[in-house]
């Protein structure tokens, strides 16, 4: 009787045996198992004739879900790599890139989609037979005679009143409806594509050349050079050959429905499904289905995306490659960028990563050879120019809550103008810390080693790590001053400010708090683009992505405590943030100006970023990364710990060091610290960092490290991640 090795949801780094019991079960098939007292639901990985159990010894499986669709050998080839690289249980992996769905015991039935088309007496006969008034019906027939079949959403796109109107035609005989297997793209008509300039030109013939075989290629193109227009003409070649899918991820989820929308308008006749966390369950199930029986030919998502089974993959691209996004930062803590370039390498096809500020390790790769380099670098719309970036010197005494006269002045100039301006600055909230006059008490959060954030008009302070809140104290704990007062700056006293100073500016904040409810963002995007906003306020939600035509200024408020980070990457993020900032400036035929206000206003980051001048600053940080010997020269695994009491995390992390200390391996092993956040949601942390000049040095140390650390009696104590290549240390 054949063994079937299955991969199940728990923490143990092993496949569980079990009998086939006559089912003809297959790899990759969703199987229902006794697990202990319970049952849960697992994936065959393996097919065997002998265990290391006596077949007595084993349990039958209770149930093979025989008629859906499988893993894929290829996804399960992935997954095998992720669970080596990133020390992951593998049943934990396979589960999780599942749809909720199908984690279910039992049978995952996917919702029908209902469509109608015309029926085989309409297909006979001609529009005539409707009556002339019938203004609606003639659409709707006319809609379903070019489209074959639409969807009720599709028909509302026709009409309104669409309902009244299918029904008379139901009646008459004209229309049936019918369950569709996938749903038909919506838009009518493919949009005129713009003419290329030269460095797109050079960017999709370049790619277009070599779309058989595995190459990665990085796309750095300046803000506004029409890197999504390359993506799409890189589709369009892709896509001529039968069956051909593609894969097209983004850093976040507020990015989909806009670059959904564009590729809709560009490929109207081509079944496109989009995949992130904000949809239903059944919805999920449903566009992952389409792309897994082919059916969908582009497919968008974001990170966990790079996992769907997609069996005529001919490209991947991962837009804004450098986004921080991509790395997930609970369970395995993969990085979906470069779990995409495996991916594409595992199936022999073209991966393009697009990016205005490649992420460090990329763009060392490019200029290694590892990757090609395309470069696009002047903007898409002939008329638009880079905007002129500026630094304001914030130690001026004359600042009016935080914003210089040459910001204010030059939001006058924009507002007389009838053009909008946006003010980033990257902090949510009314101000970061509520003090006392007297004593300098601060309002701590409780549960964290961190400063609750004001924010006024709730009358609430909040913690923005883990969420605890409480009422503003009317005085001092400490002392019982009544004097306290918000320090420092947040979106919401930004937007107070420019009330005050501009009483009929129509200002909009664009941040978390503002954007909660489902389709608030879409909402204030459309009062943007329809000029109903002067000014707007915003985090980094506004900072990538979209494109305001009437957008003339940004201003940048409060960057600096990001230049002194202890964290090795923070000017590489910070750049990549204002710079993605000051792209939203300017992206049409008007000027774009960008000011910055800072104190040290002659920083050479600050010098860079005036040049547009990504690749010096680029070669000024990897010239310090290989001083000190960072990634990209070295390669870096962080164990973490924590506990709600400090002392098992404090014993557990100095075991790993003393362990770490006795292997062999061309390993560094830095003492064990605790984390600038030492305690997170009320419980106590502490980290161990290992790295080693070579990549296949680090894993052979950490397989042997892993496999010590699993039988530690203090392991079981804490709760505790290994995160290799780590983004945040």
């Amino acid at each position: 009787m054949s063994i079937l090795r299955v991969a199940l949801d728990v923490p143990l780094d092993t496949l569980f045996d079990y009998l086939d019991a006559g089912h003809q079960a297959e790899v990759g098939m969703r199987v229902l198992v006794p697990f202990g007292r319970r049952q849960m639901v697992g994936v065959v990985l393996e097919i065997v004739e002998q265990s290391q159990l006596d077949n007595d010894a084993l349990k039958p499986v209770l149930e093979v879900y025989g008629g859906e669709p499988t893993l894929s050998s290829e996804i399960l080839r992935l997954l095998n790599f992720c669970a080596d690289y990133y020390h992951y249980p593998l049943g934990q992996i396979v589960m999780s890139v599942l749809p909720g769905r199908l984690r279910e015991a039992r049978l995952a039935l996917l919702e029908k989609i209902l469509g109608y088309r015309l029926s085989e007496l309409a297909r006979q006969a001609s529009l005539e037979v409707l009556p002339k008034r019938a203004l609606i019906q003639r659409r709707l027939w006319l809609a379903l005679e070019k489209q074959g079949s639409l969807t009720a959403e599709n028909l509302g796109e026709t009409s309104d009143n669409w309902h009244t109107a299918i029904k008379a035609m139901q009646a008459a005989g004209w229309v049936e409806c019918v369950e569709l297997k996938h749903v038909i793209p919506s838009a009518p008509s493919a949009i005129a594509r713009p003419a290329l300039n030269e460095d797109q030109a050079a960017a999709v013939e370049a790619v277009t050349r070599q779309l058989t075989g595995f190459k990665a290629w990085l796309l750095h193109g300046i803000t506004g050079s029409g890197k999504t227009e390359v993506y799409m003409r890189l589709l369009e070649s892709a896509l001529a050959a039968p069956e051909a899918q593609v894969l097209v991820l983004v850093p976040e989820i507020n990015l989909t429905p806009q670059l959904q929308a564009r590729f809709k308008a560009r490929f109207p006749h081509e079944p496109m499904v989009a995949l992130h966390s904000q949809m239903s369950d059944g919805e999920r199930l449903r566009n992952w289905r389409q792309a897994e029986s082919g059916l969908a030919r582009i497919v968008i998502g974001t990170r966990l995306s790079v996992f769907t089974p997609i069996p005529n993959l001919k490209l991947v691209v991962v837009d804004e490659e450098h986004d921080g996004s991509y790395k997930q930062q609970d369970g395995m803590r993969y990085s979906a960028r470069d779990v995409a370039v495996v991916r594409a390498k595992q199936a022999g096809i073209p991966i393009v990563l697009g990016s205005a500020t490649p992420s460090l390790e990329t763009w060392h790769n490019s200029q290694a050879g590892r990757y090609a380099l395309l470069t696009l670098g002047q903007r898409a719309v002939a008329q638009s120019q880079l905007p002129d970036i500026i630094t304001l010197d914030a130690r001026t005494p004359q600042l009016k809550d935080g914003l210089t006269p040459a910001l204010i002045n030059a939001l006058h100039d924009r507002l007389a103008k009838g053009e909008q301006s946006l003010l980033f600055i990257n902090r949510r909230g009314y101000s970061p810390v509520l003090l006392c006059s007297a004593c300098a008490w601060v309002a701590p959060c409780e549960r964290c080693s961190s400063r609750l954030v004001v924010h006024l008009r709730q009358r609430r302070l909040k913690c923005h790590h883990c969420g605890h809140e409480e009422r503003i104290h009317v005085q001092c704990p400490n002392c019982g001053n009544p004097d306290l007062h918000p320090t420092g700056h947040g979106t919401q006293r930004l937007e107070a400010t420019l009330a005050e100073l501009f009483p009929e500016a129509r200002v909009l904040r664009v941040d978390r708090d503002s954007t909660r409810r489902k389709g608030a963002l879409e909402d204030m995007m459309a009062e943007v683009h329809g000029r109903r906003v002067d000014i707007l306020v915003g985090t980094q939600m506004l900072a990538k992505g979209h494109d305001f035509p009437n957008l003339t200024l940004v201003g940048i408020i409060d960057t600096d405590s990001a230049l002194f980070s202890p964290d090795f990457r923070a000017a590489e993020r910070l750049f990549a943030q204002l710079m993605q900032v000051a792209g939203r400036a300017g992206r049409a035929e008007k000027p774009g100006e960008v000011l910055i206000q800072t104190a040290f206003p002659d920083h050479v980051l600050f010098e860079a970023l005036k040049r547009h001048d990504y690749a010096a600053f680029a070669t000024t940080l990897l010239q310090e990364r290989k001083t000190a010997m960072f990634p990209p020269y070295c390669f870096q695994a962080l164990l973490r710990a924590e506990a709600q009491k400090f002392e098992p995390v404090r014993d557990f992390i100095a075991e790993a060091a003393n362990i770490a200390y006795g292997l062999d391996g061309a390993v560094m092993v830095y003492d064990p610290v605790r984390p600038t956040m030492a305690r997170l949601n009320g419980m106590e942390r502490a980290q161990l960092l290992v790295q080693a000049e070579h990549r296949q040095a680090l894993q052979a140390f950490l397989k042997q490290w892993m496999g010590m650390l699993r039988s530690l009696p203090l392991a079981a104590k804490v709760r505790w991640s290994l995160d290799v290549d780590p983004l945040e240390i």
